[in-house]
């Protein structure tokens, strides 16, 4: 995802935003894309984006709409314009880009759309060319309640299908906790992830805000996702990314959504019982 581009330059402010956001998801320049002045605008983007075997489906209710990635969302801006377009990621969700600078809160949501696939059975997510490499665990954390402050550890005992012990996800008691869910065992973060993210307000994260129970350096953790992988002698499944979201950013400061984005780390499941602790090896297990 691109947020780091400048809007098309002409057009009217809301197919303006809407074609960056299109850009961003996508991952094209702002110039690929569409910047319709027909009335039935929509109708334009949808026959454009169609010629990639994708559509836009329109979300029911943004404010309560939970998706781990990029969705388009309208916002109003107070000035009876008609509003303009941001990107909303997380779940829950916040505004991760006003392609127009605006500073519009989520609260201003009116409208949302997702781009999808027409058939996901022709889709399949991009394997890692690379392999993940060996990393090694800098930092153990738990914390004793939801939204409790992180508590750093230099060893905690993993248990197979709950966790790690003295975290409230192992007690079931995690912000996300569901008896029905997987991934919610273990989650990791890269330290180099972490090291690049500076905030609005010029500080860094300390490793524990993050609110990851393991913090790595040296393993790509997102060529992790399907992959059988061990933490010293612990055997672990990655399920899939652990995308930052509303709830972190409103436990640390505004930025963190943002700059998280596709490098919040990885959740995991944890296959066997062992120790985890500062030091120990990550490395995948090949299979």
């Amino acid at each position: 995802m691109r947020l780091d581009q400048p809007p098309p330059a002409h057009g009217a402010p809301l197919p303006r935003s809407i074609a960056a956001c299109l850009a961003a998801i996508l991952e094209l320049s702002p110039e690929e894309v569409p910047v319709p002045d027909e009335a039935d605008q929509w109708t334009v983007w949808r026959v454009w984006l169609g010629t990639r075997g994708l559509g836009l489906v329109p979300v029911a209710e943004p404010r309560g709409f939970s998706w781990p990635g990029p969705w388009i969302a309208l916002v109003d801006t107070g000035n009876g314009d008609g509003g303009v377009a941001a990107l909303a990621f997380g779940a829950p969700p916040g505004l991760v880009w006003h392609p127009l600078g605006g500073d519009e809160p989520f609260a201003a949501v009116t409208a949302g759309y997702v781009v999808a696939p027409h058939d996901v059975a022709f889709w399949a997510p991009a394997r890692p060319a690379a392999a993940p490499g060996t990393g090694r665990v800098e930092l153990v954390a738990v914390a004793d309640a939801a939204e409790a402050p992180m508590r750093v550890v230099t060893r905690a005992t993993a248990r197979a299908g709950r966790g790690l012990e003295g975290d409230r996800y192992f007690a079931g008691a995690g912000t996300f906790s569901d008896p029905a869910a997987r991934g919610l065992n273990l989650t990791l973060v890269a330290a180099e992830a972490l090291e690049d993210l500076v905030l609005p307000s010029g500080r860094r994260l300390d490793h524990a805000e993050a609110r990851r129970n393991v913090v790595t350096r040296g393993i790509d953790l997102n060529a992790l996702v399907g992959r059988r992988f061990r933490v010293g002698a612990v055997e672990c499944l990655g399920q899939r990314l652990c995308e930052p979201c509303a709830h972190l950013e409103r436990l640390t400061e505004r930025g963190t959504l943002r700059g998280l984005v596709h490098r919040g780390g990885l959740r995991a499941d944890v296959l066997s019982d062992g120790p985890i602790e500062v030091g120990a090896a990550v490395e995948a297990i090949d299979r």
